[in-house]
């Protein structure tokens, strides 16, 4: 095996790590409340606490790994995922297990960012950056897959007391291998000069994201109340703060988390657009689907899960083929992938309904994968194309948690309206108009998300020359 290709997959075990915990804990949710005897508000918070804990610090993980060296700090963010994955594992009370979970957050945050820069250092050029972005999507596909199948699998295991702490324990083997691996083959890169690490940075930047991504969070459950909108007043003020102060350590040549030199490369600013529009339809859209599937129309968790496998199936066909077509096409595959989003989820405001036959809703979800799998891993590469060397750690993270916020924002806003359309007594007709208005902010979201893109200069996503000229 190409010796690049081999790093490539051992940098992808921590992405595959990352988003296999994002999914893996939702099927286990009752048999985790029941043994550990936990509020409905605990198992909320137990389930969020990971995704705080990631946006929180990713931007800090991207500048470690900028100056520490990305190797190193992905190395101990494989460890600590590892310990945090046992204290998840052997917690005997929802008050640790939130705990570990947090840690484990941040932990992945400590990865994700080395895995896309190390993904820019190991393939500089861009057909092979195209490729290598498009297994970094198939990797996405298989952990949100495998998250949720693992999830169910071991939750279910009737040979021992509390199965569900296996979901946990699984992370364990994978991670030394992927440590032993890391040691093994990964070379180090850090940013040319050495900086120093800004400590004081690191503290604001982390407090603000906190208190913004918890405010949001608990606000999905808990609504706009008066802790929430303190949180994201002192989160605003925080990070107006930090802004400032990092603005003014960079003119005096004094260490800095962010450097805003990122903002001048015009593809990393439509990137963060694109992204921002992207996963907030993305994720807005599966918690409002669960919804609809389950509330509105009736079906129950087990068949609503074998849907949502058919998306991750077409995500995971798509981004084996989306390198390819973008080599060939450019940024018109996104366009492409874009459109096929949009034209499928305005099918389903017109065919999903309680007489709606198993196979369409398989048809219209595999589709509905194949056009995210086109899109996702060109998102990213569009980003960081062209960034330098010393600005790219820093880029990850910066990326990745305008990606987490968006999330967070689109789970909030759409299903705001959602609940507003819906009414305090909903009948089958009030979902399936709350669905159609949750899916027109959808579609109006790849409207910009389809600019963002168009307006990308031709040079970050060329069209190969093999291409041009097979």
């Amino acid at each position: 095996m190409n010796s690049k290709y081999l790093k490539l997959l051992i940098v992808l075990s921590g992405q595959l790590l990352t988003i296999m915990d994002i999914f893996i804990i939702n099927v286990s949710i009752p048999s985790i409340q029941k043994d550990i005897h936990a509020s409905n508000g605990e198992m909320q918070l137990m389930i969020s606490s990971y995704l705080i804990g990631f946006a929180s610090f990713l931007i800090t993980g991207g500048r470690m790994g900028d100056v520490y060296g990305r190797k190193k700090i992905f190395i101990v963010g494989l460890i600590f995922f590892m310990l945090s994955s046992v204290g998840c594992g052997i917690s005997t009370g929802a008050g640790p297990l939130i705990i570990a979970r947090f840690i484990q957050g941040m932990s992945a945050a400590l990865m994700a960012p080395q895995v896309l820069s190390m993904i820019q250092i190991l393939f500089p050029v861009h057909e092979e950056r195209t490729k290598a972005m498009g297994w970094y999507g198939i990797t996405i596909g298989i952990g949100t897959i495998a998250g949720q199948f693992f999830g169910g699998y071991f939750s279910s295991l009737s040979f021992m007391q509390e199965p569900w702490r296996l979901i946990f324990l699984i992370n364990v083997p994978i991670c030394i291998l992927s440590v032993f691996f890391s040691m093994k083959f990964l070379n180090e890169s850090k940013t040319p000069v050495k900086n120093a690490f800004d400590i004081w940075g690191v503290a604001a930047l982390s407090a603000g994201l906190f208190c913004s991504t918890y405010a949001l969070t608990m606000s999905e459950h808990q609504g706009f109340n008066l802790k929430n909108t303190a949180l994201l007043l002192i989160s605003g003020c925080i990070l107006i703060y930090f802004i400032k102060n990092q603005k003014g350590k960079i003119k005096k040549n004094r260490p800095y988390l962010i450097d805003f030199k990122l903002f001048r490369y015009k593809n990393f600013n439509l990137g963060i657009w694109a992204v921002v529009f992207f996963f907030i339809m993305l994720d807005s859209y599966f918690y409002i689907v669960s919804l609809f599937f389950q509330d509105g129309l009736g079906i129950s968790p087990l068949h609503a899960g074998e849907i949502i496998v058919f998306q991750g199936l077409g995500f995971i066909l798509a981004s084996l083929f989306s390198a390819k077509l973008v080599l060939k096409y450019g940024k018109n595959t996104l366009i492409g992938g874009i459109g096929l989003i949009a034209g499928v989820l305005i099918i389903q405001i017109f065919t999903f309904n309680l007489q709606t036959p198993f196979y369409l809703f398989y048809l219209l979800f595999f589709l509905h994968g194949a056009g995210v799998g086109s899109v996702i891993p060109s998102l990213a590469n569009m980003a960081l194309s062209g960034i330098s060397a010393t600005l790219v750690g820093n880029a990850s993270g910066v990326y990745n948690t305008f990606q987490q916020v968006a999330a967070i924002i689109g789970i909030i806003a759409v299903g705001g309206v959602f609940y507003y359309f819906l009414g305090k007594q909903p009948s089958a007709q009030d979902y399936h108009y709350a669905f159609l208005m949750a899916i027109v902010i959808n579609i109006v979201c790849l409207v910009f998300v389809a600019a963002s893109i168009f307006m990308l200069p031709e040079h970050i996503l060329p069209k190969s020359k093999m291409a041009k000229n097979p």
